[in-house]
């Protein structure tokens, strides 16, 4: 099962629920640039102790100039993200919030088929297309 990608998967969507119900009860009467900040020291200290407790560093100069360029654009694209994220969880309700974050699956799959030449079926279309009405049915008043 751990090498199975749907476990992982499946992990990472009960980690992003509990990141909005817990953000959002953490971003009451802190601002929300610092909540993010604080959230980012907490994820830095918590990976550094995961890569020392499995042996997982690597030398900085084993990464390859291309993958640096694309990791540090995602570094960015991320922080962006939270900083927008935990903007919208002070303002609004996490049941609403996060169903919009997760519009992020309907570009994820645009951006896979234009960019990476990635390609969907039908079937995975009409899925795409569920998403995203689904989020917007969830996010209406």
């Amino acid at each position: 099962m751990i090498a199975n990608w749907t476990f992982w998967a499946l992990l990472s969507a009960v980690f992003a629920a509990l990141t909005a119900i817990f953000g959002k009860v953490g971003v009451a009467g802190v601002g929300s640039d610092f909540a993010t900040f604080i959230r980012t020291v907490v994820i830095l200290g918590a990976i550094a102790l995961i890569l020392s407790l499995t042996n997982g560093w690597q030398s900085f100069g084993s990464v390859s100039t291309r993958s640096w360029v694309f990791l540090v654009l995602s570094g960015l694209a991320t922080g962006a993200s939270w900083l927008c994220y935990y903007r919208a969880l002070q303002i609004g309700d996490a049941a609403r919030v996060a169903p919009i974050d997760k519009m992020s699956v309907v570009l994820v799959a645009l951006f896979g088929v234009a960019f990476l030449g990635e390609r969907l079926s039908a079937v995975n279309w009409a899925g795409v297309g569920l998403i995203a009405l689904g989020a917007i049915l969830v996010a209406l008043r």
